[in-house]
Parts: structure tokens; C-alpha cells; sequence
């Protein structure tokens, strides 16, 4: 029999109608983590909102943070602050090398984006285009700030298993626990774009744009591992198209959460600057019982989302131009068999899985000669 576990909600007061504060911008220490604390109040479609960072956060983490109380996207916000407005528009710059002032409030401009659809579609291509040394690989997962963010984004996320996807509580983010975790169950965490679905291409019907045996994909390996979709896009872009591809109603199986941009952070290299990468942290922060190292893969296009975990994380040839290959693309199915050959092993980060393909064929031709 499958035991199952669901976190207890954390004991903090209802939310308020207004995200107002009284003071602009209010420095503190934060005790655990010895780093400056700032609680900044930002003026956005004649309201004010208090947004908290941290003295080591970027500029680019301030604006995530600022689309968490507000819905409207890092790359759609202009930050004004005097003399400041330039260096606002560099998402690299810390947060601790710019003067903000207690008595000056930022005021922010941007739209909430109305058409998800148009958004995705005129949305500039994100390619991986820069490959990180070994080297430098450990030195960004092991890096002490990276190492804070990630704790600090471990306490801003609860998961609920309320039906309320994203509902804000002071300081607090919570997140929609779809379906229960399952103890003895291994993890997948899937992206989005390109890797089970082409949003780049246009079509009448969604679902010709899925990639070939998804559902059959999903179908099989959640025998043995429990199901988590993470996007680098808005939650309102993943719901709508998990529910237009029929992967949130599909009785035969069943995803315990969804995670988007905002559960992400923003990490440095020497060679390529700031980016933005999917800690696992946070999912095992959460469910510390059930999920790890030992027993977690990821799948993603993108190289740099599994920087702060490389052992686990496995490159997903890019699914694009459906209308040419949607009839050729076997990728899932193959993949398929190498989850369920690895399904039994101890610690799935101990593989490379850089040889997944190796892997899966030798498995298939050991099970041919039993």
C-alpha cells in the first residue's frame, strides 16, 4: 500500500487587502544568515506594494520578487529611482552597491500581461548557448550566497494542498500541492518549453504541438516516480498549458505540483555573468521526507536550469518544429525505458546521465537474453 505525505501549513495571519508598509525601506540583519536584510516599498498602478530582498540579492531578484506581489514580469518592468534608473536596468548589479534611501519609495512601470499566448510567441528564444567548466560548475553550486538564496527561497515557498495555487500570506508563497507525495517513490521534475511541448510553433490545436508519447510517457513512469512540472514561464502559462494538453486531467496518472520562474534564482559565473537556474533544494527543502538527491532527475533543454545540481539533471534534445518532426520524434519513449531501467538503483546521482541512451539500450538488450 502507498503511503502518501502533505506538509502542514505554516501558522501565520490571514493577508491583508493592501500590501502597504510604512516605511519605504527598512534594513535589518538577518540573523541566520548574517546578510542585510531590506523591506522595500515599491509604488506600482496606484498602489504600494513591500517587497523583501536581501543585501547579496540582484537586481534581477528584486524584480522577481517585485512580479510575486504584483503579476507583472521581470522583463515588462521599468524601475525608476533617482539617478538610479540606469543601473536598475542591469539585472546583474547587487542590491548592496546601489544608495537606496529610506525616505525615497520606488516607483515601478509594466503592464500585467493580458494574452499569455501572444506573450510565449513574441517572447525572445532562450538558447543555451554557453557550456560552464566542471569547475566552475562547483564552484556556483557551492558558493555561500547561492547557498543562502537557496534557503531563503526554501522559506518564502509552502505548499498547500488547499485549492489555491498561488495565495499570498505574509512574506509567504504558497503553492498548490495537486496531489500527495508518495514515500518510496523517485522524483521527476519536467520542463515545459521544448521539452514536452514546441511553443514556439503556431497551430490551430495545441495538442499538435505536444511532444509524441507524452501521455503514454507520463502513463508509464508514474509507477515509479512521483511527477513535478517546473517552468521558466508564469504560473499562468503553465496551468494553461498542462490544461490544454490534457496533462492535469489524464486518469492515469497524476502531477503532485507545479513550480514556475519565480521559484527560481539567480546565480553568477565568471564567464557568462547572471542567470537563472532551478534549484532542487527547493523541492527537497519542502519534502524532506520523501525527496533528495539520491532519488530526483530533472529533464530540461537548458544545461544552466540544473547548475546548482548537476548529478541530477539529464538534457532533453529540444523538441521544435512539430510540424516537421512530431512524426519521427521518439525521444519520450526512449527516455521511458531508461527511467524504468534506473527506477530500482539506490542513487540515481551517482549516474551519468550524460549516457542515458548507453544506458537504456544496454538495458533493453539484458532484459533480450534473459
Amino acid at each position: 500500500m502507498e503511503s502518501s505525505t502533505t506538509p502542514s501549513l505554516p501558522s501565520v495571519p490571514p493577508p491583508s487587502s493592501s500590501s502597504s508598509s510604512s516605511g519605504p525601506l527598512t534594513p535589518a540583519l538577518d540573523a541566520e544568515e548574517g546578510v542585510e536584510e531590506l523591506t522595500l516599498v515599491v509604488k506600482w498602478s496606484g498602489r504600494e506594494y513591500t517587497v523583501r530582498v536581501c543585501g547579496d540579492d540582484s537586481v534581477a531578484e528584486l524584480k522577481r520578487r517585485i512580479c510575486e506581489a504584483t503579476n507583472v514580469l521581470p522583463k515588462r518592468q521599468k524601475l525608476l529611482y533617482p539617478k538610479l534608473a540606469t543601473k536598475l536596468s542591469d539585472d546583474s548589479i547587487l542590491l548592496c552597491h546601489l544608495p537606496l534611501k529610506p525616505s525615497v519609495r520606488m516607483t515601478m512601470i509594466g503592464t500585467v500581461e493580458d494574452d499569455i499566448i501572444v506573450d510565449q510567441v513574441d517572447a525572445p528564444e532562450v538558447i543555451d548557448d554557453f557550456e560552464l567548466g566542471q569547475d566552475e560548475v562547483t564552484e556556483i553550486k557551492d558558493k555561500e550566497v547561492n547557498k543562502q538564496k537557496l534557503r531563503r527561497r526554501v522559506n518564502q515557498y509552502k505548499f498547500s494542498t488547499k485549492p489555491l495555487t498561488y495565495f499570498w500570506l505574509p512574506y509567504v508563497l504558497m503553492i498548490e500541492l495537486l496531489n500527495p507525495c508518495r514515500k518510496g517513490k523517485k522524483l521527476l521534475v519536467l520542463d515545459i518549453d521544448y521539452t514536452l511541448f514546441d511553443h514556439r510553433s503556431t497551430a490551430e490545436n495545441p495538442l499538435e504541438l505536444m511532444r509524441p508519447y507524452l501521455h503514454e510517457f507520463l502513463s508509464a513512469v508514474y509507477a515509479e516516480y512521483d511527477i513535478i512540472i517546473w517552468s521558466a514561464t508564469s504560473m499562468k502559462w503553465v496551468e494553461l498549458k498542462m490544461g490544454q494538453l490534457g496533462v492535469l486531467s489524464n486518469p492515469n496518472y497524476k502531477i503532485t505540483a507545479l513550480l514556475d520562474h519565480l521559484a527560481m534564482i539567480t546565480v553568477q559565473s565568471d564567464s557568462h555573468g547572471i542567470f537563472e537556474c532551478k534549484p532542487l533544494g527547493l523541492i527537497w527543502g519542502q519534502f524532506p521526507e520523501v525527496y533528495n538527491s539520491k532519488n530526483t532527475i530533472m529533464f530540461d533543454d537548458l544545461r544552466r536550469n540544473f547548475v546548482m545540481n548537476p548529478q541530477n539533471g539529464l538534457i532533453i534534445k529540444p523538441f521544435r518544429k512539430a510540424h516537421l518532426y512530431r512524426g519521427t520524434d521518439q525521444e519520450l519513449m526512449k527516455l521511458t525505458r531508461y527511467l524504468l531501467a534506473i527506477a530500482g538503483l539506490d542513487d540515481l546521482s551517482l549516474l551519468d546521465h550524460g549516457y542515458w541512451e548507453s544506458y537504456a539500450e544496454d538495458s533493453t538488450k539484458r532484459r533480450r537474453h534473459r
